[in-house]
């Protein structure tokens, strides 16, 4: 994640507007993508289950996790690459438990996995047969997290989608360096083609070797943006080996052709709030918001930072009034156990959304615009109110597309009263409960003629 290094830029006293310009002003990479790319059935099938799913577990879980001081550490500290080499010797997570794993998913409502299958570091959760930089190979462990993972997944029906980090700082060949990677003592020399070969190589086995994957999440290509990808090749690659695999990367730029979702970091699609992104515009693919409990990716020990259950619900309707999906993280322990502070809030999350669920589940931004005093959702004839911070005994809303038949609270099912007015709706809104975080009003509209 890009959060991180601009974390890192400002603790060397770098001004943060200076970073935001280089991504902004760096050379347009050469058009490499599938510049004519036709969506397979199979794939526009998965975009439109995407959109329906609504709400994803997002993992970060490497070999950092040991030093608990976040997924960025071997940049941040530095860290020279020979020292880091020490540090899979001590990961040995023993109480890793998939079958808990994708159990907490599915209670909190989500639908999808995607986790860290490389991240920067270069090393792999895998059992990769190209490089020996692996969780096999290297630690005491011993076990291929990535093969367990998806076993379970599709064991218990829920979608794996693959975070792979495009840069690298263990591989000498990631040459030229771009922006990070500077202090890892490797020489300054490589093979830039070469590298790019074994990234795809490391991609051909995920995509062969653990069943149906959901999609590739990609991170690390504004590193250097003005970099040849060759992205039309290793989309194309995997759009072979699995038609209905959906291809997004978190580049903050507009999508490229091959892509098939566009995300946003811990932003909401066209806010502009995190400075990652001032050229980027919401496109009309499937979209996704990812987002952290606390201000950490990966496993930091000492970020008590945590939102509230209420805050995070909030962020989950928000973004499906955004039409987005909500990609909710976890950064797992070094011992294989998911924090209980992420417990307790997915568990919060999970029976509000199990209440609630036919207002996101399945649905698309609706029809008015969001406000400070909350979004709306739309599925079929039935548009939902989600009322997240209003005061006031009457909501005035544009008018609807169609005329409403009835209004009720969600909650219970309550009549809610309502005024068609001359180019509006006026609704009476109950005041909330002890602790209710979204009162939900189902509209229900004539049908469409």
């Amino acid at each position: 994640m890009e959060r991180a290094m601009n974390i890192y830029l400002r603790s060397q006293s770098l001004v943060l507007g200076a970073a935001i310009v280089i991504t902004a002003t760096a050379a347009v990479p050469p058009v490499t993508a599938q510049e004519v790319y036709a969506p397979s059935p199979e794939n526009l099938k998965a975009r439109e289950w995407f959109q329906d799913a609504k709400f994803g577990m997002f993992i970060h879980w490497g070999v950092y996790s040991v030093l608990g001081d976040g997924e960025w550490v071997m940049e941040t500290r530095p860290i020279r690459g020979a020292d880091y080499a020490k540090l899979p010797a001590f990961f040995n997570p023993i109480k890793f438990d998939p079958a808990a794993w994708v159990a907490l998913a599915k209670a909190a409502g989500m639908k999808y996995i995607t986790i860290t299958s490389k991240h920067h570091d270069g090393f792999a959760m895998f059992d990769s047969h190209i490089s020996d930089w692996n969780v096999v190979a290297r630690t005491p462990y011993g076990k291929d997290v990535i093969g367990m993972l998806a076993a379970e997944c599709h064991k218990q029906g829920i979608k794996l989608f693959l975070y792979h980090s495009q840069l690298d700082w263990h591989s000498p060949d990631y040459f030229p360096r771009g922006r990070t990677g500077h202090n890892t003592g490797r020489p300054q020399a490589g093979n830039w083609d070469a590298y790019l070969n074994y990234m795809d190589g490391q991609l051909r086995e995920l995509l062969t070797n653990y069943g149906e994957i959901g999609g590739v999440w990609f991170d690390g290509m504004w590193d250097k943006l003005d970099a040849d990808w060759h992205l039309a090749r290793t989309y194309g690659m995997i759009h072979q080996l699995q038609p209905q695999a959906l291809v997004g990367s978190n580049h903050h730029k507009n999508p490229f052709p091959g892509e098939d979702f566009q995300m946003f970091e811990k932003d909401l699609p066209g806010q502009h709030t995190t400075g990652f992104n001032p050229e980027q515009s919401v496109s009309a693919l499937p979209l996704e918001t990812a987002e952290t409990m606390n201000n950490s990716w990966g496993f930091n020990l000492t970020d008590d930072h945590y939102k509230s259950p209420a805050d995070l619900i909030r962020y989950l309707v928000r973004a499906a009034g955004s039409n987005a999906n909500f990609l909710l993280n976890v950064g797992p322990m070094p011992n294989g156990e998911i924090q209980p502070e992420f417990v307790q809030r997915l568990t919060e999350v999970g029976r509000w959304i199990k209440q609630y669920g036919e207002s996101i589940y399945g649905t698309r931004g609706g029809p008015v615009a969001a406000g400070p005093w909350g979004v709306t959702t739309q599925r079929g004839s039935t548009v939902y109110v989600h009322v997240l911070d209003w005061n006031e005994p009457l909501l005035a809303l544009p008018v609807m597309p169609r005329p409403v038949r009835s209004a009720r609270l969600l909650r219970d099912g309550s009549p809610i009263e309502y005024n068609a007015v001359k180019g509006g709706l006026v609704l009476k809104v109950p005041e909330p409960q002890a602790g209710e975080v979204d009162r939900v009003i189902a509209l229900d509209l004539e049908g469409a003629k």
